[in-house]
């Protein structure tokens, strides 16, 4: 493992430790290549590292079911207090007339058998049960990245903790109004910047444990403020809470790539 400062690798020491549990962000583009020219890298190991990939999976047509559209009845007649009900109903309009109530109580018994052989039944079936595909979100990685200091915290802990967070932080934000950029816009090129002035954050590659992600969004990022410090201020051990997320979802062979043996550069999501 490199020490901090050594060529652009922006990390704590780690003698020892192997290199598959140091993990490695840096700068790609859209299509997940390093950015020629920038070859600055943040290392890290992590701790409670996480992958989280949400699978959309529905049922549609349970809403089809005759239940769904008496709710309240179908109820009623699968745990039986329909026949409850209608007891009530009938002793309520018969009266105290013995005829009948005679006639009322066949009744009743024919109703009851009837109204029990819908107890514990339900309109689910296989047929409207079946789910469907509906899509996915990208995938999620929630980590925390640790980084302490040796002999020398800032640039140990400092320099490669404002990498991470310049690299989360849009590039820039216009602070002119939409007016003042029109204003002095030509062409269609120049419309379309004054509509859209500000820069979105950079893309970012990401490897460890021979997976290689790229290109990534950093989500999230947290900086735990009670961390300890030196006496000059800066921080000696710090550890950075991170969700970082795919640009897009993934398929089958996106995991390939992902997973292939030396993978160093290129497209993996």
């Amino acid at each position: 493992m490199a020490d901090s400062g050594a060529g652009n690798i922006l990390s704590s020491r780690w003698d020892g430790l192997s290199e598959h549990l140091i993990a490695k962000f840096y700068a790609v583009d859209s299509k997940g290549y390093r950015i020629s020219g920038d070859s600055v890298e943040v290392h890290a190991p992590l701790l409670d590292a996480n992958t989280d990939i949400a699978l959309n999976w529905q049922s549609p047509f349970e809403q089809a079911s005759p239940d769904t559209k008496a709710p309240a009845l179908f109820a009623m007649l699968q745990s039986g207090a329909l026949s409850t009900v209608m007891n009530d109903l009938t002793n309520a309009r018969i009266g105290t007339d013995k005829d009948k109530q005679r006639q009322a109580l066949n009744d009743q018994s024919s109703l009851e058998t009837t109204l029990q052989e819908f107890q514990g039944r339900t309109g689910i079936t296989k047929l409207n049960s079946v789910q469907i595909f509906t899509g996915m979100a990208p995938v999620k990685i929630t980590c925390m990245a640790l980084f302490r200091a040796y002999a020398d915290p800032y640039k140990e802990v400092e320099q490669p903790f404002q990498q991470l967070m310049s690299w989360a932080l849009p590039k820039k934000l216009s602070s002119d109004s939409i007016i003042k950029r029109a204003a002095g816009a030509e062409g269609v090129t120049g419309y379309l910047k004054a509509l859209l002035p500000s820069q979105a954050p950079q893309l970012i590659g990401f490897q460890y444990k021979r997976r290689t992600y790229a290109p990534m969004v950093i989500e999230n990022i947290g900086e735990p403020l009670n961390s300890p410090v030196a006496s000059n201020g800066y921080y000696t051990e710090l550890l950075v809470p991170m969700t970082i997320a795919t640009l897009t979802a993934l398929d089958r062979d996106d995991i390939q790539r992902i997973a292939a043996p030396g993978t160093d550069v290129g497209p993996a999501a």
